[in-house]
């Protein structure tokens, strides 16, 4: 009896080490190998092991070996803080581009005290929050989770978004791009006064 336990134990651990596993980190800490910043890279430095973004427009897009840079389906987990009056954003389903903000995919928005009304946990545009969940100077979680049409958003594990596009009567008719597919991710430098830290940023590729 005690051995087939030990057998039991030892596969439960291995499962929870596999399950582990699942997450794959996007960002080194070291370095931005892997992104590709554009329009304004110096808006983003690695300071102590973190992204600092701090400077004018600018995107880093992920374009490493995970999954080939490409995901559909997935889980994306990101630690995160915000200094006053900062506004940044995270996008998924998105492609590199020069300039401007990203015209392909959805981004999920960044800020507690800017001075734009659509606050943290936003499907910007789309589904949009106004309720501030962290404050300022303070460590926190984005959690956004894609199957589909749809769209899970959690902030400290609390979900503040729950979209699904072929359910949203009001989409607007010039959305364009700005839908589920499949692409890269990238996170934002929205403006000179905007101070942003991540910490960590990882992702579950689903089926």
């Amino acid at each position: 009896m005690k051995k087939t336990l030990l057998v039991f134990s030892l596969m439960l651990l291995g499962m929870n080490l596999f399950a582990q596993s699942d997450w794959i980190t996007l960002f080194n800490g070291k370095n931005f190998d892997g992104w590709k910043i554009a329009e304004n890279p110096s808006s983003f430095s690695i300071e102590d092991g973190l992204i600092k973004i701090d400077g004018p427009r600018a995107h880093a897009f992920y374009v490493g070996p995970v999954n080939n840079g490409e995901f559909k389906n997935f889980e994306l987990m990101v630690e995160l803080k915000t200094m006053p009056k900062a506004n940044s954003g995270i996008f998924f389903h998105t492609a590199y581009q020069e300039t401007g903000w990203p015209n392909k995919g959805y981004e999920v928005q960044v800020n507690q005290t800017h001075s734009d009304w659509r606050k943290s946990g936003s499907l910007y545009s789309f589904s949009d929050v106004r309720e501030v969940h962290v404050k300022d100077g303070e460590w926190y979680t984005t959690h956004i989770i894609v199957r589909g049409d749809h769209v899970v958003i959690k902030i400290n594990g609390k979900t503040v978004t729950d979209y699904t596009e072929s359910k949203d009567n009001n989409r607007p008719a010039n959305a364009g791009e700005k839908k589920f597919d499949k692409g890269t991710f990238a996170i934002q430098a929205h403006d000179p006064e905007s101070v942003i830290y991540y910490k960590s940023i990882k992702v579950k590729v689903l089926d």
